[in-house]
């Protein structure tokens, strides 16, 4: 036989053994409705949940506050050595990237905060907070869990991707602003649209909460010293009186949102902090407040900006002193509004409907709450949703940010299962991309 005969059965003999990944490159419409489905059979199986459920009971016990997650970080480095996943270490300090796919455009990313909260967790099980005082009461532990349940998904079926898919794992979300330290160290560097989610204990297993548009609100906090001139309260006209001046202040803080926006415009202010004097009868030199202000439009959070600063520094001079008005400092920014691409949306109830029924997908109601995945949104397209996890217990489940936080396991593979369906989705729809920032690449592609 020739050797140009041999040659050409080896070559069919190769592309015989590569035919189920080849052909997977370029999937029907109904090809690519049944992943998701496959995706959560494969996230379900006893093999994959327990490991997801050990690595999230790993990462509860030892909750890390914000830019402290090192070992959460090294947990996490671990189990992407296991997997053969690349990553690039540290971003943002205790931040990662990791890469999974052919290294080329489109690039496609999914985030995970890592951070707790300070709280003493009241929950008494196995797996309790052994460091005092903090306790993984959002279920960001869940968040890592499910996104490394992704990364596992996707490596088990890479011939389906078509680009890369950027892991984003991100510190200090609980307002330290860690998404905005994160674009700064790269994670968005060449990256089209970005995906994330947070759960809900109040929305039902197997349900997931998704809208268009504005789905948080952008946050800002202030605070101001007001100073005057203390004094003995008997004889209150020899001193200049801040407590009484930190009251108008407040009063007239109220009316930004009730006589100056428009009601259909949802504002909220609020002063949630009030320090001043010791004793019942000395008026004190000096009163500090504090508070919080959101909406729905940067527009909005910045014109409200500018009024707590008129109106604190006004209203204390028409008492006779003086005030000092700080705002969000570096370490802890102002969080823009969370606003899901309306496109990415369309992408969003297409691939969750096709995992769990029209049914699954439910609106959800903006919130007043504050989320810095925004960050990413300011830069890219980006979509965030809500995913069920309520216990069908008798009793009320307890909320967020609650020391009886209970995180449900059981929506692990949803989670995971969805962020895999969602990139691999985008990558066969977004053939035609191209790179959205200067073209600089990720070193590690």
């Amino acid at each position: 036989m020739s050797y140009s005969r041999w040659a050409s059965l080896i070559c069919i003999f190769f592309l015989f053994l590569c035919k189920p990944i080849f052909s997977d490159l370029n999937l029907s419409p109904e090809q690519l409705s049944e992943i998701p489905k496959n995706f959560l059979n494969f996230a379900k199986k006893a093999e994959t949940f327990d490991w997801m459920v050990g690595i999230r009971r790993r990462i509860h016990e030892n909750p890390e506050l914000g830019y402290e997650e090192f070992e959460t970080s090294k947990l996490i480095r671990q189990e992407l050595d296991k997997m053969g996943i690349s990553y690039k270490h540290p971003v943002a300090g205790t931040g990662l990237l990791g890469f999974i796919g052919s290294g080329k455009p489109p690039f496609v990313a999914i985030r995970a905060d890592m951070d707790a909260l300070a709280l003493q967790e009241m929950v008494e099980w196995e797996h309790k907070s052994k460091n005092n005082g903090k306790m993984h009461a959002c279920g960001h532990d869940a968040h890592v869990t499910m996104l490394l349940g992704a990364a596992r998904i996707l490596v088990e079926h890479h011939n389906l991707l078509k680009g890369t898919v950027i892991l984003v794992f991100q510190p200090a979300e609980e307002g330290g602003g860690g998404a905005k330290k994160m674009i700064e160290g790269g994670s968005l560097d060449n990256v089209q649209a970005i995906f994330g989610l947070h759960n809900d204990p109040l929305l039902s297993l197997g349900e997931v909460g998704c809208r268009p548009g504005p789905l948080a609100a952008g946050s800002g906090r202030f605070e101001a010293e007001i100073s005057g001139k203390g004094g003995h309260a008997a004889i209150p006209q020899q001193a200049i009186d801040p407590i009484l001046a930190a009251s108008n202040v407040i009063v007239s803080l109220q009316q930004l949102v009730s006589r100056e926006s428009d009601p259909l415009d949802s504002l909220v202010l609020t002063v949630s902090k009030f320090q001043g004097g010791g004793a019942f009868n000395v008026i004190p030199d000096s009163v500090t407040i504090g508070g919080t202000f959101r909406a729905f439009s940067m527009k909005s959070l910045v014109y409200l900006k500018q009024r707590i600063e008129e109106v604190i520094v006004g209203q204390a001079a028409v008492q006779r002193c003086n005030a000092t008005v700080t705002f969000d400092t570096k370490d802890r920014p102002m969080y823009p509004p969370t606003v899901n691409d309306k496109e990415l949306h369309k992408l969003f109830q297409r691939v969750a409907g096709d995992m769990l029924g029209v049914d699954g997908v439910t609106g959800y109601n903006p919130v007043m709450g504050a989320e810095d995945f925004s960050f990413y949104q300011q830069l890219i397209p980006g979509y965030f949703f809500m995913l069920g996890t309520k216990n069908e217990a008798p009793e009320q489940p307890a909320l967020l940010h609650s020391p009886y936080f209970c995180f449900n396991e059981e929506a692990l593979p949803i989670g995971a299962a969805l962020h895999a369906s969602l990139v691999v989705r985008y990558l066969h729809e977004n053939q035609t991309g191209t790179p959205t920032d200067d073209g600089h690449r990720h070193d590690e592609l």
